[in-house]
């Protein structure tokens, strides 16, 4: 009988996690690892390449062993990562060139706004907007920097790519470069009509297209297994994924008008459109969704860069908790008269503002305020901002969001996701797999390999919990509402202002 078992693995912004999937979609066993932010200097964000794949080599056997089943019993792996990402590596020795710059890095603000001038065309183009956030930015930073090192990337000695490209070359052993439609959209050098690689955008952004990876569906045949200390030769890699659209497709959002919000280090809400894509007038942006085959399919997306990171600052910076989950009864304690409000820019500003060079306000302190009421504040700045990303989508697809799917870290907070329906004024439903993104990588890569035939084959697998239904009245809501777009609108002013 042929192998059901698929290897999931999903490296993330400050963890690495490799799950067990069987033909019923069900976890068998996870293991995860954390590793190293650096922060070299104010708004850089980078990994290390090394200890990215050092914690894949980590995490796969162990979560195989709790599984009880043996690596030749796999019948795939399927990749999702943290997008926007990037780092350069040389071809002949498989050694990283240089650090992995994170998409939470701001380094090349100044950049974007000396070029703001052609954001409208980018837009056009790659659905994207002029940020820092993006990969070609960075790239182009990477080899602005160093003239050596753009010496060889015009030669073709150096490769280029997201973690899902860096992962791919070590797991075959350096003989697939290659990256998925999902992960190359979020780069600004993808086409976003043709799914190509766009030879006016790489000029642009002074990248040349000998160093980018092949670009291949999300469902399809990216290599096999090279020999490695913790996976036999052979096993094939058929399905990769960016992070958001593999959680995306984890929740069974395969159809136009599904959606969903992840919650992360960032929040990220998605909306599939099905085969077009919606050029938002609210600032949102457009993404090529997990695609199954060669036909497109499209996103709208809002991110936002600071959700899960809100919670880490309670914990690591301020160290008012001992772990996150310690927040959601942090925050059940706090004083409902205290004004306290955290607008959580700590990186900038994402959608729909999209202000880099915006750091972390708190309004409202009193001497009165408690560990409890920043716990809250912290709490609520992450559920106000996911606020303004639906209500932009809602806007862009003239179709109101009826009820929003959540995953993520912060999905198990109760305190979290009451007030996120209370200030939505919509149900949340939660999703009951709680490792949703690695669920999608294994899914598609399921398909690819016939665990499951097609994608109604999947809709039966996924399961509903009970959603979360609002409880805040509306006056309170559209006072609370208010509050919160003053407080960002002085941020953004205050920011723009500076000279920083």
């Amino acid at each position: 009988m042929p192998s059901s078992y698929i290897l999931a693995i999903d490296q993330g912004t400050t963890s690495t996690r490799a799950a067990i999937f069987d033909e019923r979609g069900q976890s068998l066993a996870s293991a995860a690892l954390e590793f190293r932010q650096h922060y070299p200097q104010s708004g850089w964000v980078e990994h290390d390449p090394l200890e990215i794949w050092r914690t894949v080599a980590d995490v796969v056997p162990r979560a195989l062993a709790q599984a009880k089943i043996a690596p030749a019993d796999l019948a795939a792996i399927g990749l999702t990562n943290q997008r926007e990402t990037i780092l350069l590596w040389d071809r002949a020795t498989g050694q990283p060139v240089t650090p992995a710059i994170v998409w939470q890095d701001r380094r090349t603000a100044a950049f974007c706004r000396d070029r703001h001038a052609d954001e409208p065309w980018l837009f056009e183009r790659t659905g994207l907007v002029l940020d820092p956030y993006f990969s070609a930015t960075k790239i182009r930073w990477l080899l602005e920097k160093d003239a050596t090192l753009k010496a060889r990337a015009e030669t073709g000695h150096l490769a280029v790519g997201t973690i899902d490209s860096w992962l791919l070359w070590n797991l075959t052993g350096g003989k697939v470069h290659a990256t998925d439609t999902s992960n190359a959209s979020r780069t600004l050098l993808l086409n976003l009509h043709t799914t190509r690689w766009d030879r006016e955008l790489c000029g642009f952004f002074g990248v040349p297209e000998a160093i980018l990876p092949r670009v291949q569906p999300s469902v399809s045949k990216f290599g096999v297994t090279a020999a490695l200390p913790f996976l036999p030769a052979g096993i094939p890699i058929t399905g990769i994924a960016g992070d958001q659209q593999a959680a995306l497709f984890g929740q069974g959002g395969f159809r136009a008008g599904e959606a969903k919000c992840t919650y992360g280090t960032g929040a990220f809400f998605l909306s599939h459109t099905g085969t077009k894509p919606i050029h938002s007038k609210h600032r949102l942006l457009s993404s090529l969704a997990a695609m199954t085959d060669e036909t497109p399919q499209y996103v709208l997306e809002g991110s936002v860069f600071i959700a899960g990171a809100a919670v880490q600052w309670l914990r690591d910076g301020l160290h008012l908790i001992a772990q996150s989950s310690d927040s959601e009864a942090l925050a059940a304690q706090s004083a409902p008269e205290e004004p306290i409000l955290l607008v959580p820019g700590f990186v900038g500003l994402g959608a729909p503002h999209w202000v880099p060079e915006a750091r972390g306000v708190l309004f409202g302190l009193t001497r009165n305020t408690s560990p409890a009421d920043l716990a809250r504040a912290a709490l609520e700045g992450v559920a106000l901002q996911v606020v303004d990303l639906i209500d932009a989508a809602d806007r862009d697809t003239q179709t109101p969001l009826q009820t929003l799917r959540v995953d993520g870290g912060m999905a198990r907070n109760g305190w979290f996701l009451q007030r996120q329906a209370d200030l939505l004024g919509l149900p949340v439903l939660p999703a009951l797999e709680s490792e949703t993104t690695a669920l999608g990588a294994a899914l598609l890569a399921g398909l690819q390999v016939g665990v499951w035939p097609d994608l109604e084959s999947l809709r039966k697998l996924m399961q509903s919990s009970q959603p979360i239904a609002p409880k805040m009245d509306t006056e309170r809501r559209r006072k609370q509402l208010a509050q919160w777009r003053r407080a960002v609108q002085a941020v953004i002013a205050f920011y723009r202002e500076r000279d920083i």
